[in-house]
């Protein structure tokens, strides 16, 4: 009996440590798994106004239409003049797939062309409305799919693009500041057909069923300061 009770108690001690290893797994692919109280997405309005300038060069940023994070919505902070909007992106702008969607630290400055701005942005914007409201990830991804389908978001027209070259920009966790780059967005479509990914290839392109577009990377070599960027 005292033999049987120990094989007993090994099995159960097996299921325990299988169980919270898998817990552990869990909690290691999903560091993020709802959101952070709002606070820790916000920054001082001066400090955000900087960093979204700095997304582009100042030859753009500097007549360029800027937006910063309240409460409830983006708010425009200062009106531009070149048909440029820059913005400071939290977690939220990624995919509803992404295991950062609720990542506090993120801050990605974009400064987006007039017809990103047009047709790009209301992604951005909407998104980030919906987060503030307390949505979970499974109703945005249901509001993105209703948004493009009754045509809350326009198509995107051709030439959208960004400049995303400011040294201040976190990624997220794995790449941090990563590197500067311009991306250009498309309908849905093979990256291949644009040569990104191909052997010596500069270009980066990254389909998102989800919100049915393409976004094309090409890095620079120079932040929007005009120093050099690391060695890719």
């Amino acid at each position: 009996m005292k033999s049987l009770a120990t094989r007993e108690t090994l099995l159960v001690g097996l299921i325990v440590v299988g169980t919270l290893a898998n817990v552990v797994a869990q909690v290691a692919s999903a560091p993020y798994p709802k959101m952070a109280p709002i606070e820790q997405y916000q920054m001082p309005r001066d400090t955000e106004i900087s960093m979204a300038q700095s997304a582009a060069p100042d030859s753009i940023s500097r007549d360029a239409t800027i937006l910063v994070l309240g409460p409830k919505t983006y708010e425009t902070a200062a009106n531009g003049t070149n048909g440029f909007v820059c913005l400071v992106q939290r977690s939220w702008a990624a995919g509803t797939d992404d295991p950062e969607f609720f990542n506090p630290k993120l801050r990605a400055p974009i400064c987006l062309n007039a017809a990103a701005a047009r047709t790009f942005l209301p992604h951005l914007v909407n998104k980030a409305e919906w987060a503030l409201a307390g949505l979970s990830k499974d109703q945005i991804a249901t509001k993105i799919a209703s948004a493009i389908d009754s045509r809350q978001w326009p198509p995107l027209e051709s030439g959208a693009m960004c400049y995303m070259m400011s040294k201040d920009g976190y990624l997220n966790d794995h790449d941090g500041h990563w590197r500067p780059h311009l991306m250009f967005f498309t309908p849905l479509t093979d990256p291949v057909s644009w040569g990104a990914g191909l052997p010596a290839s500069p270009l980066i392109g990254v389909q998102d069923k989800a919100e049915r577009l393409t976004i094309f990377m090409l890095p620079v070599a120079k932040w929007s300061d005009g120093t050099p960027a690391p060695p890719m």
